[in-house]
């Protein structure tokens, strides 16, 4: 999800999954898959930004938790330790 702001000064989250386009003419109406509309505050450049961080973020958590279930093994045996 990112946080934008709808053009009266309000907070929403939006799921950057569900986005189909993003267009300034002038206010940024960004549009979702499932038919839904919003108007708001940000720019294309600054969504962009938002969606690049959160998709880095998701990246950087399941690459961390991936290597916590990791099993070792011995550099010797090569046997689970």
């Amino acid at each position: 999800m990112i946080e934008l702001h709808r053009l009266d000064g309000t907070k929403m989250l939006i799921n950057a999954d569900l986005i189909e386009s993003v267009e300034e003419m002038p206010d940024t109406v960004i549009s979702l898959t499932n038919g839904h509309k919003y108007i708001v505050k940000e720019s294309i450049k600054q969504i962009l930004d938002k969606i690049i961080a959160f998709r880095q973020n998701i990246s950087i958590k399941t690459s961390v938790r991936g290597k916590k279930h990791q099993t070792k093994k011995s550099k010797t045996t090569g046997k689970k330790v």
